[in-house]
């Protein structure tokens, strides 16, 4: 099984619907977010604005499970497209089939039977799709099968905790232990953010908020964020 995290977008935006929801200023709403991520029911709804497109490469058995999961767009191999081009080998599949069904397999790649073919691929056969989809989905992905008997959901949720820009919306706090903290201002970085975004305070302290450059706003989000993370033991 292979995962990669391509892209997320929408972090801030979620940020700023809550920011209207309590009428509060946006840059108190790092911490607020992560009480909010974990309540359940119409407080959690933000994790639906943060958008996640993902690579995932797994076998036919996973993917027919991960279809049971809303708010997911997929674009994937077409096997009907692709299987006739070139022999199978070990390699297309989870763990190995014996021998003699795979060069039955390639057989009728040979002879170009597609349906037989298609038939008799086994649940364990590879397929490589892109995937996009929301914190909210992940959310309940984790929640419901970090600990399921199919050992490529493990993998899963591993790979997405250790991928995405804001694990600790997706596990628990007490579930989401990351010693290398991914996508988050590292704790040598820190103190030197906090010089920046006091000097910056004073600098910007006369001038409209809306004349205050993005970088100075995105600073000062992730030192929020991470004051937050350090208070909840998700960080040391």
């Amino acid at each position: 099984m292979k995962i990669s995290v391509l892209r997320e977008s929408g972090y801030d935006e979620a940020l700023l619907g809550i920011s209207l929801s309590y009428n509060a200023p946006i840059e108190s709403m790092p911490q607020r977010a992560l009480k909010l991520a974990h309540l359940g029911g119409g407080h959690s709804k933000f994790l639906e604005s943060i958008m996640v497109w993902i690579d995932i490469t797994a076998s036919r058995k996973w993917w027919s499970q991960f279809d049971t999961y809303r708010m997911v767009t997929k674009q994937s191999e077409s096997t009907m497209h692709t299987i006739l081009k070139q022999p199978l080998t070990q390699e297309d599949f989870n763990s190995p089939i014996p021998e003699g069904w795979l060069e039955h397999l390639n057989q009728l790649i040979g002879d170009r039977k597609l349906e037989e073919l298609k038939d008799l691929l086994p649940e364990g056969f590879l397929q490589r799709r892109i995937v996009c989809t929301s914190y909210k989905t992940l959310q309940n992905i984790h929640a419901q099968r970090h600990t399921h008997k199919l050992t490529e959901w493990h993998t899963f949720c591993e790979k997405i905790i250790h991928g995405v820009g804001h694990p600790e919306f997706i596990g628990k706090l007490d579930s989401v232990k990351i010693k290398d903290p991914h996508a988050l201002i590292a704790r040598g970085l820190y103190e030197a953010a906090k010089e920046v975004i006091e000097y910056a305070s004073e600098a910007y302290s006369d001038v409209p908020m809306n004349t205050i450059p993005a970088w100075c706003w995105d600073l000062h989000l992730k030192v929020q964020l991470y004051e937050g993370l350090k208070e909840n033991g998700v960080v040391e």
